[in-house]
């Protein structure tokens, strides 16, 4: 069924169908049936339909409902979209007042609100998603609070620091995640509901009703701009792209820890695969893949701001793509964050320590600390780590007289620094105690924001 026709003499031809056809907004359905409720009841409070009219359109809404929920509504071939699908069905069971349906009403400002309302649920649920894993993560790093690791620049050993440390910055990227899908879904729950085609409706419409009746708190004041913009897919989409690039961060370092090169973890059998050809192999695929679906997901977005560069205002058939794209994306993030809490739960961690040289810097500020200018203990040290490697020796092998050979200025108790724990200074910003008062602060920020976003 098409929702137009009678200026045409002719059938639309197969191959325009084929083309011009997209099923993926099927699965705004009961958003659809959720703004064609609030639509037909406001047409009654109005008076442009009678209570009789209201009564009849909306029971046969309610069972279509009923249908969707079940898994009983079938759409046919020949529905052109979501909203002709359900006017059909509505034929079906209630006759010639179903074309009442549409009075006042585009498929333009419907598809806009249906996307809101869909986007809006779709941003409610990955918030949920990303505040589990940011959980899973959380009690991981608790675990390995006190397990001493380096930290890498350049993939080269830099300081040392802790486990628990180092799986708390993921915390935070996920956080502001968080804060980035809660402001998106604020900023795209406002109503087009209204706008109609892209000029409004002569009809008295009651645009603030519905709106009211949706949950809206507002509605999109320019009816060009409500039915014509996908600003908030593109911006939604991105949402979609940043998580799923954090989490490609923290696949490649999984990944890269549970090779026999770094030796750090051991995931569990339920997450590995294995190979065809060489029986030895434990694959990680669940993080090479979500390492690679990042990439399409950061195509998406650039699919959606592409999709509106060059169109004039208001409505054109371009927007059409928009379903896809977000779709995919969303769906890609959703079951990303829940795969890598799965690899997560199963991981057994069991780094080597950090080098000893990681200790360089705090050597350098050991001077620093007795009035030593940085540059001139950053040359000190600089000294002594050329020597050791020209005599084959590490930092662990030093003693006091590799440090007075190079500065004067050192003291037998800074060999401490090279044999022992890192400094209680640094243990406050980048150890133990660090990661300890970053779990406070991480669960003290998810127990505030665990309330409805709207």
């Amino acid at each position: 069924m098409t929702m137009w026709g009678g200026r045409f003499g002719e059938e639309v031809s197969d191959d325009t169908w084929e083309f011009t056809v997209d099923t993926s907004d099927r699965r705004l359905l009961l958003d659809d049936l959720s703004g064609s409720m609030a639509h037909v009841e406001m047409l009654g409070s109005t008076g442009i339909l009678d209570p009789t009219q209201v009564s009849v359109i909306v029971g046969g809404l309610y069972t279509i409902r009923e249908e969707a929920v079940g898994g009983s509504f079938t759409f046919r071939d020949d529905d052109e979209d979501v909203h002709s699908a359900v006017e059909r069905r509505l034929y079906e069971l209630i006759g010639e007042s179903a074309g009442r349906l549409h009075t006042g009403r585009s498929r333009n400002d419907q598809v806009a609100t249906d996307m809101r309302l869909y986007l809006r649920r779709a941003g409610e649920s990955r918030v949920q998603d990303i505040e589990s894993l940011i959980g899973t993560l959380a009690d991981i790093a608790e675990r390995e609070a006190t397990t001493p690791i380096p930290s890498y620049t350049h993939l080269q050993q830099a300081q040392s620091t802790t486990l628990g440390n180092h799986l708390l910055a993921y915390c935070w990227m996920l956080l502001r995640d968080r804060d980035r899908f809660a402001s998106c879904v604020r900023r795209l729950d406002a109503s087009p509901l209204g706008a109609g085609a892209g000029a409004g409706s002569g009809l008295p419409l009651d645009r603030d009703q519905v709106a009211k009746s949706l949950g809206f708190p507002e509605v999109l004041e320019n009816t060009l701009d409500a039915v014509g913009s996908r600003d908030y897919v593109a911006e939604y989409a991105f949402c979609c792209a940043q998580t799923m690039t954090h989490l490609s961060r923290l696949a490649e370092e999984i990944l890269l820890w549970t090779t026999t090169e770094f030796g750090w973890a051991t995931p569990s059998d339920a997450v590995s695969t294995g190979s065809s050809a060489l029986p030895q192999k434990r694959n990680l695929d669940i993080a090479e893949l979500v390492r690679g679906r990042a990439s399409v997901v950061v195509g998406d977005v650039t699919a959606a701001l592409t999709l509106q560069r060059g169109l004039p205002l208001a409505y054109n058939r371009d927007l059409q793509e928009d379903k896809r794209i977000v779709f995919h994306a969303d769906d890609t993030v959703a079951g990303s964050l829940r795969a890598m809490g799965v690899v997560l739960d199963g991981l057994v961690f069991h780094p080597p320590g950090p080098r000893a040289e990681t200790a360089s810097l705090d050597l350098a500020e050991a001077l620093v600390a007795r009035g030593v200018p940085f540059r001139e203990a950053h040359e000190a040290v600089g000294r002594l780590v050329r020597r050791l490697e020209e005599e084959g020796r590490s930092f662990s092998e030093v003693g006091p007289a590799d440090l007075a050979a190079v500065d004067e200025r050192f003291a037998d108790a800074d060999l401490e620094l090279l044999h022992g724990p890192m400094g209680s200074s640094r243990d406050r910003v980048a150890g133990t105690s660090a990661a300890r008062s970053q779990l406070e602060k991480i669960r003290a920020e998810l127990s505030e924001r665990d309330q409805p976003l709207r």
